[in-house]
């Protein structure tokens, strides 16, 4: 199994969600993983209900068997200042260049040199080794950029290290590309079964291709339980109005007969049992689409209640038992 897994998808599907449950799925039975996130927004610490994450590798979660979830918020500026030192040896002049807003000046004005710290710094995490040899983390699981921009993002250090023909930076965006273009790495994406997301799911798998990049899986989440059996839903969508009323007086809500329960609610049931139907429709063209993708594909419950640490648990449990991990 890869060891880097990115996590991608169209915003509102709920992609920092699966990344922090496939963390603690991962993580299972003795595994230690690192959950990085790139964009600054702080949606792993709310999802685990701890205090804001800062630029240090931090443990904040256990997962069932013993495993260990550790998570690292990647801010720019500190990786910055990690190259600088590592290739560099500017340590001291590092920090007097972020106390004069030279780092952050860097950053700003030339948007693909940020991309490159961030991917480098999640790759050296996948690299790192104790002493012994081991790896520090079994698994490194990257809450990446939306799908719209996710093959760029991945593949900034394949531009810079054309641009910087030899030197510490040519190496180091080459040594970048090989854990991503290996079979280490696998980019998953995040889609609900809706037109949007699924549409975008499919170009981003396409642009991911066209660069090389790995494809890994496809996570549909928040998928909705089916209501009527298949008869009932074939009854609503042809406006089958005796058939509807049958099936809701055998769902238990009071006798067929004329004047009966089920015949007082028929009228706004049967417009709740057509919308029911018209989206099971939907559903099953959106998971006939993303077949196409010929990927492995996993489904996630969408939970009523919403995300807590108990619901995210529950995810990396049903992600666990699909990735038969």
């Amino acid at each position: 199994m890869s060891r880097l897994h990115v996590v991608s998808g169209k915003g509102g599907t709920g992609k920092t969600t699966v990344a922090a449950a496939l963390a603690l799925a991962l993580a299972g039975e003795g595994k230690r993983t690192l959950l990085v996130e790139v964009e600054g927004r702080q949606g792993i610490a709310q999802l685990f209900e701890t205090e804001a994450l800062p630029y240090e590798e931090r443990k904040i979660a256990v997962a069932p068997g013993g495993g260990e979830v550790y998570a690292l918020a990647i801010d720019p500026e500190y990786a910055l200042l990690d190259y600088l030192h590592m290739f560099y040896k500017l340590g001291s002049a590092g920090r007097a260049l972020k106390k004069i807003g030279a780092i952050d000046f860097a950053t700003t004005i030339a948007p693909g040199l940020r991309d490159v710290l961030l991917t480098g710094k999640a790759c050296e995490a996948v690299r790192r080794k104790h002493r012994a040899g081991d790896f520090v983390y079994d698994y490194v699981v990257m809450d990446a950029p939306p799908t719209g921009r996710i093959t760029r993002f991945l593949n900034v250090n394949d531009e810079m290290a054309g641009l910087a023909r030899t030197g510490p930076i040519h190496h180091q965006a080459q040594a970048v590309m090989r854990v991503l273009k290996s079979p280490e790495t696998a980019v998953h994406m995040v889609t609900l079964l809706e037109e949007m997301p699924v549409q975008e799911t499919a170009d981003g798998i396409a642009e991911l291709r066209a660069a090389g990049l790995p494809a890994g899986a496809v996570v549909i989440n928040m998928v909705r339980p089916a209501i009527l059996g298949p008869e009932a839903v074939h009854a609503a969508a042809n406006g089958r109005r005796g058939a509807v009323v049958k099936a809701l007086s055998q769902a238990g809500l009071g006798g067929a007969r004329r004047g009966g329960q089920a015949e007082r609610l028929i009228e706004p049931l049967l417009e709740q049992a057509v919308e029911h139907a018209e989206r099971v429709a939907l559903e099953r063209a959106q998971r006939a689409e993303l077949s196409r993708l010929e990927l492995p594909t996993h489904e996630l419950e969408l939970l009523p209640e919403g995300i807590d640490l108990a619901g995210l648990y529950r995810l990396a449990a049903d992600l666990r038992k699909q990735w038969s991990l």
